[in-house]
């Protein structure tokens, strides 16, 4: 039964593709569903791509691990949500562009466009093959340690949809897995607090430091600084985001679904992370990150398990159709499309973008198959993008007032992400702080540099 209704899922998510298939009439249809994006749509989108392997099965693990400050992954989110919908959201959707790298472009030059293309894309791939690998956990709860295989099956399936439907496809399987997602969540916890004996018994089973909120003894006022900055700052200035904002039917609905998804995310993230430290009362002896599975498979019966193994995998695909698409679009139309010296024809870039999306996603597939942990993962990807591109990106909407250079901007994006990718692949937790530091150095330090240098020769 558990796998008659999961598989029905998988069907219905690619018959949503085959059915966009036909409204695709162009790269404006493919790339942000020609702006007709809905407050339920692009709420609904928002929340499913928000809410996705790291709010589920890696923030479940962080409350297995750390408690009730295992909730500042998402809450951090919701903080740069609020930013985002009270300062920024409807300037974004003002500009009416595909991809961030095109408002670099704006702010700057294209050289930022080309630069911060590069970060980006290279990010994002950590982001997708997180993804991956908290859809092959959940699926693991069916079929036990065969993990490489459902990996590559839940691959195959969003990577499949995505190439169908674009952004069309993505707007309304995002809807309905969000929908999918909160009746799972909402139907777990309870279920798993009951099984640990009550919110009494839990406390007194796992110690109060485990209850202890803002922080405890496994999470200090530098863990929360540390994600607010490089997590929370990618919901203020995120690629993901921000193509969401696109495809907005006008600036009101771009801010009215940022603010309504960052309130929903605050009672999603204390849920969440309760589901975990239930697990660890459970079953202690379990690895965090199969907190998650393992409150499906121990506590639900058949049937409603298999509908909230539906509501994971739904959170998970819509995290990777969105970042899958947003990574082919920008390699496609910010890397490739300016190389053509005679241009490039509509359909053309569509092709394109659609061979990308399947090379984009067997990438990340190997990085999947290689890391296997989704907050690993997702923190290479972070800490890559955060270190870089949020300062630029922010400062670029004031580059006037500060007297910002494109040279300064280029600058902060590579040595910033640099930095931040150095230290993440050699184990330093605190590189991605140093990044972002330096980042902002370079781009005000070199900025005003070229520009005292140009004023010295009359330029």
């Amino acid at each position: 039964m558990n796998l008659a209704i999961v598989s029905c899922f998988f069907i219905g998510m690619i018959s949503i593709g085959a059915m966009s298939f036909r409204r695709i009439r162009g790269t404006e249809s493919f790339f942000v569903a020609d702006r007709r994006g809905s407050s339920v749509l692009i709420t609904g989108s928002l929340m499913a791509t928000i809410v996705g392997g790291s709010s589920t099965i890696g923030m479940a693990g962080l409350g297995f691990q750390k408690g009730l400050v295992g909730a500042w992954w998402l809450l951090v989110g919701a903080v740069g949500l609020m930013i985002l919908a009270f300062f920024m959201a409807k300037r974004v959707r003002r500009y009416a562009f595909y991809t961030l790298p095109e408002l670099l472009e704006d702010q700057y030059d294209s050289g930022a466009k080309l630069v911060a293309s590069v970060v980006i894309s290279i990010a994002w791939l950590g982001i997708i093959a997180a993804q991956m690998v908290a859809a092959g956990k959940i699926l693991d709860v069916l079929m036990p340690g065969h993990l490489d295989l459902m990996i590559l099956l839940s691959a195959a399936v969003f990577i499949l949809y995505t190439i169908l439907g674009g952004q069309y496809s993505i707007l309304r399987t995002d809807t309905v897995q969000a929908a999918i997602l909160l009746l799972g969540i909402f139907i777990c916890l309870p279920l798993s607090i009951g099984k640990a004996g009550g919110l009494e018994s839990l406390r007194l089973n796992l110690g109060a430091s485990y209850f202890s909120f803002p922080t405890n003894t496994y999470g200090d006022w530098t863990y929360v600084v540390t994600l607010l900055l490089m997590v929370g700052s990618t919901y203020v200035v995120g690629p993901d985001i921000y193509s969401r904002l696109f495809c907005a039917r006008n600036e009101g609905v771009a801010r009215n679904a940022t603010a309504i998804t960052a309130l929903v995310m605050i009672p999603l993230a204390f849920s969440i992370t309760l589901i975990g430290m239930s697990a660890k009362a459970i079953a202690p002896g379990i690895p965090p990150e199969g907190a998650f599975p393992a409150v499906v498979r121990d506590v639900l019966p058949v049937g409603i398990n298999a509908l909230v193994i539906a509501g994971l995998l739904s959170a998970v695909m819509s995290s990777a159709d969105t970042c899958l698409l947003t990574t082919s679009t920008i390699i496609s139309a910010d890397i490739i499309k300016p190389c053509m010296r005679r241009g490039m024809e509509d359909k053309h870039l569509l092709l394109i973008s659609r061979v990308l999306i399947v090379v984009i996603g067997l990438v990340s597939l190997e990085i999947a198959l290689r890391m296997k942990g989704v907050i690993k993962t997702l923190l290479l990807g972070y800490t890559i993008y955060s270190s870089g591109l949020v300062l630029p990106v922010i400062c670029g909407f004031y580059g006037k007032r500060l007297r910002l250079h494109p040279a300064g901007a280029m600058a902060a994006v590579i040595g910033g992400g640099g930095v931040g990718l150095f230290g993440k692949w050699m184990g330093y937790s605190h590189f991605g702080l140093m990044g972002m530091g330096l980042s902002g150095i370079l781009l005000f330090g070199v900025s005003w540099i070229v520009r005292f240098l140009k004023r010295g020769h009359g330029g």
